[in-house]
């Protein structure tokens, strides 16, 4: 795959990554319900054989479990063909009770970069991630500022090569600029989410920060492979079923007939609906990369045709009319 630097980051990156929430298993408050950590590894390692060279993880992930899953991944590969690791911090969880809350206190993001390092079993982390301003979303953010500065002294310490932010603002990235340098932001981005176009884009490309987008498949809604039937047999424990709107009518039919566009348009190409859906978002000149999930090898062929592909100007046409009105939805508080 070509790769693009990734806004000051002393790197490059595939236009598509492997991101970790579907395989961080259950037992925490926004599972995907069981997972054969076997199952994930070879996922992951096929994903590097393909040319994927970043992974997306998170500390809240599993409680900590998708971290450990990519430190032993880490372990398994050459290191010539090694992934980039990218993880997030500032989700924190009552270790007795699981509850997860959110802390920006510099205390509490050191022990969070010390306990990622030692979980992903790595010296330096290639780009650590504020995951959220404030939580709940929208609630007091008057830590950012504190919070970046322990961020900068864990880079000049030699512990993360770059950093970036996941879920702010214009306003608030402006407010981290200016305590240092942002190599990225990672916010949701779909067909079904596209409130970023208006003025977050477009600030990140004239600032020269890169842009790595998760949710782009809409937690395997766009993929093609969700239906009806499928929706009603996921498990209880699995997120999606019971707290996303896009994942229940009246929504579910109008996305339905979107990721209907997407098949149309693959079928022309050999590609598939979910290789269209991230061909969408690639598509915007902002965007760096793509987050997408697998939780088996078998998936993985089936996305990496997006980082070649692009659409044309019928084929955009012919997506429009079909795209939610406004900017579409949010993901649920924290799942990402």
């Amino acid at each position: 795959m070509k790769q693009q630097r990734l806004g000051n980051a002393d790197f490059t990156i595939s236009p598509i990554g492997l991101g970790t929430w579907a395989i961080a298993g259950p037992g925490w408050e926004f599972g995907w319900g069981a997972q054969d950590d076997a199952e994930s590894l070879a996922a992951l390692e096929y994903a590097v054989e393909r040319g994927v060279n970043w992974i997306d993880t998170a500390a809240v992930y599993g409680l900590g479990h998708a971290e450990e899953i990519v430190g032993q991944l880490l372990r398994r590969v050459p290191a010539s063909r090694r992934p980039l690791v990218f993880t997030k911090g500032s989700l924190v969880w009552d270790r007795a009770t699981a509850q997860i809350s959110h802390s920006l206190a510099p205390d509490s993001l050191m022990r969070e970069i010390e306990d990622s390092l030692r979980r992903l079993q790595v010296d330096t982390i290639d780009l650590y991630q504020l995951h959220w301003p404030s939580f709940p979303p929208g609630g007091p953010d008057d830590g950012i500022e504190a919070a970046l500065s322990v961020l900068a002294r864990a880079r000049e310490q030699g512990k993360l090569r770059a950093i970036g932010v996941s879920n702010f603002d214009v306003a608030q990235l402006r407010r981290a600029q200016a305590v240092t340098g942002i190599a990225a932001l990672q916010p949701p981005y779909s067909a079904l989410m596209r409130a970023v176009e208006t003025d977050i884009l477009p600030f990140c490309e004239q600032a020269g920060i890169g842009v790595i987008a998760y949710s782009t498949l809409q937690s395997g809604l766009l993929t093609g492979a969700m239906t009806r039937g499928r929706i009603t047999s996921l498990p209880a424990d699995d997120w999606r079923k019971t707290r996303s709107p896009d994942f229940q009518e009246p929504r579910l039919t109008r996305n339905l007939a979107l990721v209907e566009a997407f098949r149309r348009i693959g079928e022309r190409h050999g590609l598939t609906p979910a290789a269209v859906a991230i061909a969408w978002v690639l598509r915007q000149s902002a965007v760096t990369g793509a987050i997408v999930g697998v939780r088996r090898p078998a998936q993985v062929d089936g996305l990496i045709g997006a980082a070649e592909f692009r659409l044309s100007a019928e084929e955009e046409a012919e997506i429009m009319p079909l795209l939610p009105e406004g900017t579409g939805t949010n993901v649920p508080e924290a799942a990402a």
